[in-house]
């Protein structure tokens, strides 16, 4: 058996012709270094993830549209309830930071950012399981879905006033070098924003994962409990700020142009 631990490791390696298959893959996304059976873990478990997660939409769905179940709230959680409250906090928070409309506009971009950050990090405290977000690959995979629909979202409602903001306000023509430097300090941001998403979600789950394997090696009984306990506060603190950041960036970049359109029959806003 190899060294890592995790029952998928286990599997795959013991796949027939598997650490050589997945070495002729060639190099890596992020690396020179061919890939390995180990590599394999996180794209596997996010595929096993989604399939998992579309199965339990389908059945929440299945219920809600049912009318009789679908009016009568349900004593106890279930699939359905569980996505209810889940999805309808993120959506209040949503909410929140950019008006009703948008929310309900780019809800399901957000909606499902969360619910895969969120499943992906739990994985992380079933025994024998990596959790897909502490693999860079995984995180900046959802960090650049982010980054092109953030900028497509604001494109789209802007045009080319997009572009035009991030350079600040317009100052005459002596003032060209100032939004020259500032629309090259705003786009900088704007292409660290998937990077930080990214580095910030892996670092944590890959760090409390760790953590919790080597309690979990060390002292089997009772004392991995507030370690795995510390782990359920990390997994939902990281789901909210990606999903959190998410709803920041879809609204900085859709709202400039309602700022700055006359009202009817008034002076710009």
């Amino acid at each position: 058996m190899p060294e890592h631990t995790t029952f998928l490791s286990y599997l795959i390696h013991m796949l027939p012709g598997g650490a050589e298959l997945a070495k002729s893959f060639g190099p890596g996304v992020l690396t020179a270094a061919p890939p390995t059976w180990r590599s394999w873990e996180p794209p596997i478990t996010a595929l096993l993830l989604i399939v998992v997660i579309f199965l339990l939409g389908m059945r929440a769905r299945a219920r809600m549209l049912a009318v009789d179940e679908s009016v009568t709230p349900e004593s106890k959680l279930t699939v359905r309830t569980f996505f209810e409250i889940f999805l309808g906090y993120f959506y209040e928070m949503a909410r929140d930071v950019m008006g009703p409309e948008r929310a309900k506009k780019y809800f399901p971009i957000i909606g499902a950012s969360s619910v895969f950050i969120f499943f992906s990090n739990v994985m992380g405290l079933i025994p024998g399981m990596p959790p897909p977000t502490s693999s860079l690959n995984i995180t900046l995979g959802c960090a650049l879905v982010v980054f092109v629909l953030f900028n497509a979202y604001g494109l789209y409602v802007n045009g080319l006033g997009y572009l035009k903001h991030m350079a600040g306000p317009w100052l005459g023509p002596i003032g060209i070098p100032l939004n020259i430097l500032v629309f090259v300090i705003e786009l900088i941001s704007t292409c660290v924003r998937p990077v930080t998403l990214a580095v910030r979600l892996m670092l944590n789950m890959a760090v409390d994962h760790m953590l919790a394997s080597i309690f979990l090696g060390m002292f089997a009984i009772l004392l991995p409990v507030p370690v795995m306990f510390l782990g359920v506060i990390v997994i939902l603190v990281q789901t909210l700020v990606f999903t959190l950041l998410t709803s920041i960036y879809i609204s900085l970049a859709t709202e400039h142009e309602e700022h700055h359109e006359p009202e009817p029959g008034g002076h710009p806003a």
